[in-house]
């Protein structure tokens, strides 16, 4: 101990402190991209005197499907018409869901989803499905739902076609302003992701802004669009001719306060452009004058490595298999849900590194 203690007390001022420069470039690296986000490039807000926008800003305020609710049935052969009467619901969440995958859907109950409180607010977790491909497998769905009370089935097309993926994502904003109104905000994400719904509420508890026009989750700034003729998404200058898309929340999880989502549904109408749903739901906000709100603690499509301090700091972590969804819900109860500046610190610095090697070691 003493032979180490007075190998490094020679090192001179310049050496310290290069070894201090390379300390505080280690942690800059890790965290300096999430701040400079989340805090310098935040979106400029739009302009609301935009005819465009207030036209669909107009209309979304006037917005009333309560008397079209029968008919709006039709649309879904399992409505789930009661799931939200006489709840005024805090955060409403849409998982959105394939038919055949019943284990993923178990497991996101027994863990994240089975909780229906955050700090005294209520909180509701639903399966949003597209059709299934033979009736048995909806008969399958249909006893599922009484069962557990959590499904929505709507007509929509292929989950995997550009086309499907927007119609299922018009038809849950439809069915959450028919049969939600008074949901306060809105999750929209994917069964394979785990959301850490306790940091999520506390964080749209402590808003230090009005909770209308929010639109939140990891946002994709200067995408460009897809320009190849043979491309299933191929976007046309002639339709888009702007060198890049709007910027939108990735859709591994993403928040809409109740306005947006009437704001979002008014303009899907008029947006015809062959994009993914995430890009389409930035269009349809950009038309509506809303600016996404970027927070880093969304990591978007990336599987993080597990860490219990990282987990409970993070909102979310994609590319959840049900037993590995399992065994961090576990561990995560086990750990007791709290920790300490330091440990959410060095999990964040451990969880970050381990994720960014195993990328590497897996590129695909």
């Amino acid at each position: 101990m003493d032979l180490l203690f007075w190998r490094f007390l020679p090192l001179r001022t310049h050496q310290w402190c290069f070894l201090l420069f390379n300390i505080l470039l280690f942690h800059a690296l890790l965290f300096g991209a999430d701040f400079v986000e989340e805090y310098l490039l935040q979106p400029t807000p739009g302009v609301y005197t935009d005819a465009m926008a207030t036209g669909v800003r107009e209309k979304a305020r006037k917005l009333d499907l309560s008397d079209a609710r029968e008919n709006i049935s039709f649309e879904y052969p399992i409505t789930n018409a009661e799931a939200c009467k006489n709840s005024d619901l805090f955060l409403l969440v849409l998982v959105f869901s394939s038919a055949g995958n019943v284990s993923q859907r178990d497991a996101v109950r027994k863990t994240w989803a089975n909780q229906t409180l955050i700090e005294g607010f209520p909180v509701k977790t639903f399966f949003f499905l597209a059709l299934s491909n033979t009736s048995a497998a909806h008969q399958e769905l249909l006893s599922e739902s009484e069962r557990y009370g959590d499904v929505i089935q709507a007509h929509a097309g292929a989950e995997r076609s550009l086309h499907g993926s927007k119609e299922r994502t018009v038809l849950a904003l439809r069915w959450v302003i028919s049969f939600c109104p008074l949901a306060r905000f809105v999750l929209l994400t994917k069964e394979s992701v785990f959301v850490n719904l306790p940091a999520l509420g506390s964080y749209l508890l402590r808003l230090h802004r009005h909770p209308e026009d929010l639109y939140l989750g990891r946002v994709i700034q200067q995408d460009q669009p897809n320009r190849d003729p043979k491309s299933p998404g191929y976007l046309p200058p002639a339709l888009y001719p702007a060198k890049y898309l709007p910027e939108y929340c990735d859709d591994t999880a993403y928040v809409l306060s109740q306005d947006v989502v009437r704001k979002v549904y008014v303009a899907s109408a008029s947006v015809l452009a062959p994009v993914s749903a995430d890009v389409f739901v930035g269009l349809c906000a950009r038309k509506a004058g809303v600016s996404p709100t970027h927070s880093a603690r969304f990591p978007g499509d990336k599987h993080i490595h597990y860490n219990a301090c990282c987990y409970l700091y993070l909102f979310c972590s994609a590319g959840m298999r049900s037993h590995e969804l399992e065994r961090i819900w576990m561990d995560l109860g086990q750990k007791g849900g709290r920790c300490s500046l330091l440990k959410t610190y060095y999990g964040l610095v451990y969880c970050k590194a381990h994720t960014y090697i195993d990328k590497l070691l897996n590129p695909h």
